[in-house]
């Protein structure tokens, strides 16, 4: 290999790049079309070379069984746009090009390139436009559907994959994206479960849109998660959907519910002006990082005889789910981090959001899976590290749950 690379690097020394435009080496008939469609005719020489058992105007005994019979072309589409290769044939029909396989119009590269832009929420026209711009390639939305639709059985497999027997913490959570059913326009929640496992990493362990919701929707997802492998969560931390808390612990009896404070402090604040926002946030803040359970409430109650004249159901809100809030007073400040940090699932939603929202909607289910399915395996790969203070909080988890964590 360092052999062939030295020889690379010879034959560009011999280009004068000095004199070349950039229109020259990447234009629609540069120097790297030209080294392209070259290097995958020569390719393919030797492939049927290797077939055939005997090299160009040999003459052997395997000659007199089958011969080359000249070249057919064909368009290849590339990263560097669409090439016309001249593929050489044998008189019997029976050389398969392997690099460039029968029935085969593009590489596998240029299928991955189609697939990262669909995962980044581009839509399939933006798809075409975008190959054509760049690459001066035309491809067709079927040609794209199908490359993505490839996707799908990644989807399932995933989706059904086995789980830990034990996650410390489960975040439930939901978006709400825009698609289609029956040919109308309508809109569709898409919960996600997301994991922190024993080493303190994230993990999205499902999807699932909901058609219709309610204690049988929320029993399937719990049930699927126990069939899949998880015997215990610590706490599972919710968004106060009517009938979810009973569902979890029919399944999991000892599980602790915390509502998530996340969709606390905005569900109370999507109604307040940008003037006061910054100011109530401050203020709620103080309920949910007191250090006690009682401090906390005497904070509610301080906010309430500030704001109640102006923003009575946020103190409301707050008192009706006390009761499923408090948990997270009950452990020390490692623990409560861990549970109530708005990073784990902010920072996704937003990553989320932000492909969705390139879409005015979905024709279909499978395709809402398949760019959620993507665009959180790009916000996975910058999952390398566990949640801040883990450490700590996994010794403590331990001994506030003695005898269900093992470390």
């Amino acid at each position: 290999m360092a052999k062939e690379k030295d020889q690379i690097e010879k034959l560009l020394d011999e280009i004068d790049f000095k004199k070349l435009s950039p229109e020259d080496i990447t234009g629609p008939n540069g120097l790297l079309k030209q080294l392209t469609k070259r290097m995958l005719e020569k390719a393919m020489n030797a492939e049927i070379e290797d077939h055939l058992g005997y090299e160009k105007f040999e003459r052997t005994e395997a000659s007199k069984s089958n011969t080359r019979n000249g070249t057919s072309r064909k368009t290849v589409k590339t990263n560097n746009g669409a090439v016309p290769i001249d593929i050489p044939r044998d008189r019997n029909g029976e050389y398969n090009p392997k690099i460039i396989p029968k029935h085969r119009r593009r590489f596998k590269g240029f299928d991955d390139k189609i697939i990262s832009l669909y995962s980044h929420g581009m839509t399939n026209r933006d798809i075409q436009k975008h190959l054509y711009d760049i690459y001066e390639v035309e491809v067709s939305a079927e040609l794209i559907s199908n490359v993505t639709d490839a996707i799908i059985e990644d989807v399932k497999e995933w989706r059904s994959r086995p789980l830990d027997e034990m996650y410390p913490i489960i975040f439930f959570d939901a978006i709400v994206v825009k698609g289609r059913t029956d040919g109308r326009v309508a809109n569709k929640s898409v919960y996600m479960a997301i994991g922190i496992n024993m080493e303190g990493h994230k993990e999205v362990l499902g999807l699932w849109i909901a058609d219709t919701e309610g204690a049988k929707f929320w029993l399937n997802i719990i049930t699927e998660l126990k069939n899949r492998g998880v015997n215990d969560i610590l706490i599972a931390c919710i968004d106060g959907l009517k009938g979810f808390p009973d569902a979890i612990n029919s399944v999991y009896p000892q599980t602790r519910i915390q509502l998530c404070i996340v969709h606390m402090v905005r569900n109370s604040t999507k109604y307040v002006s940008w003037k006061d926002r910054k100011i109530i946030c401050s203020d709620l803040k103080r309920i949910y990082s007191a250090a006690t359970e009682q401090a906390g409430r005497d904070a509610l109650e301080d906010f309430a005889k500030k704001w109640d004249h102006k923003f009575p159901m946020i103190y409301r809100s707050w008192k009706d789910n006390w009761e499923n809030l408090n948990v997270f007073f009950d452990y020390p400040k490692d623990i409560r981090k861990a549970i109530y940090t708005t990073n784990v699932i902010e920072s996704l939603n937003a990553s989320l959001k932000k492909v969705v929202k390139k879409r005015s909607a979905f024709p279909t289910d499978e395709a809402i899976y398949k760019v959620l399915y993507l665009a959180l395996k790009n916000a996975s790969e910058k999952w390398s590290m566990p949640i801040r203070e883990w450490g700590p909080a996994i010794n403590q988890f331990a001994i506030h749950f003695e005898g269900r964590v093992s470390l």
